[in-house]
């Protein structure tokens, strides 16, 4: 029988590991247009962390009892598809799980591009791509433009900083600790800011960016939205793509300098990755490209075997990650 990890109890506040259960699944022999895939690679990501209480939003909550659902890298094992065949590696949503039966529409091929089949879980999965679409389509950010990215040294955030350096902007990341604000500065950054440090963040951006931010690429929300919004320049535009820092304790952001939104006509826009679903093509080509003249750097945090799942899953909100948090199964 396969397994899979399923919610036991909704979190309240930092999930913890009981919050978890590892359940058997019956594999059923596959109906016609399915396949049935080997999972080798799952993908960890914060909001999966929305997915696991019991509210409305643009993702179903995770089905006490159930399997859970998240990407995955697998091979194809069983094929009832003409377009699929067994040996194929395939992206798909069938993840916290070593094997998955799953309609062959809902499966993607792996592009054909020369890196390790877990990059497609991370810099040219849905992170990469909710990085590239973030900064240059929601953010409208354009070569000489002074950008701040927050959790710069976590799968999406990376991904930022390096798309930035590569179409010519100014970088200023924020990382926790000195190995990871290191690896950051590693990939371009101009500066970074160490949050863990002595120096408040809106301080430490005030001085790393003396003259003010024109785009702000949120993942973490807290003080370092505050901080975005305090040096934010006139016409300046934040992408907001995640908030950890409140996805557990719930504390809302003080938005002390919100008032600045409204002379400096800044503009604050949301979005999640499927928005620009129907332009993968021009992610593709264009991060290819990158990759073949030696632009992008990759970095993982790897977990062994599925019963780590939950290890790494807890570990996203500890810091425990450099790059993207993967699970090999």
């Amino acid at each position: 029988m396969a397994r899979a990890w399923s919610l036991k109890t909704r979190p309240q506040g930092m999930p913890k590991h009981t919050d978890f259960a590892m359940i058997d699944l019956d594999q059923p022999t596959l109906g016609a247009g399915e396949v049935r895939i080997a999972n080798r690679w799952l993908s960890v990501d914060p909001y999966m962390r929305g997915r696991m209480n019991d509210v409305k939003s643009y993702v179903p909550p995770f089905a006490l009892g159930e399997a859970m659902q998240g990407g995955a890298v697998g091979e194809v094992v069983e094929s009832n598809d003409g377009g699929i065949q067994v040996g194929d590696m395939v992206l798909h949503m069938a993840g916290w799980r070593d094997e998955a039966v799953v309609p062959a529409a809902q499966v993607q091929k792996l592009p054909a591009l020369d890196v390790p089949p877990q990059a497609f879980l991370g810099q040219l999965g849905m992170p990469g791509m909710t990085g590239y679409f973030g900064l240059l389509a929601v953010a409208e950010a354009k070569a000489g433009d002074t950008v701040f990215v927050s959790a710069a040294a976590g799968a999406v955030g990376s991904t930022v900083v390096q798309v930035a350096k590569a179409k010519g902007m100014t970088v200023i990341g924020s990382a926790g600790g000195a190995k990871k604000c290191a690896w950051v500065k590693s990939l371009g950054a101009d500066a970074v800011i160490d949050y863990k440090g002595d120096v408040p963040v809106a301080k430490a951006l005030g001085e790393a960016a003396p003259k003010g931010i024109d785009v702000y690429f949120d993942n973490v929300g807290g003080e370092h939205l505050d901080a975005a919004l305090a040096h934010a320049k006139l016409h300046a535009r934040f992408a907001i793509c995640g908030m950890i820092d409140v996805y557990n304790s719930g504390a809302a952001t003080q938005l002390k300098y919100l008032a600045r939104l409204i002379g400096n006509r800044i503009q604050i826009r949301g979005f999640i990755v499927s928005d620009f679903m129907s332009r993968a093509d021009e992610f593709y080509k264009d991060m290819g490209g990158m990759l073949t003249a030696g632009t992008l750097k990759r970095q993982e945090t790897v977990h062994e075997g599925l019963e780590t799942m939950p290890d790494a899953f807890l570990g996203l909100f500890s810091g425990g990650n450099t790059g993207k948090m993967l699970v090999k199964v």
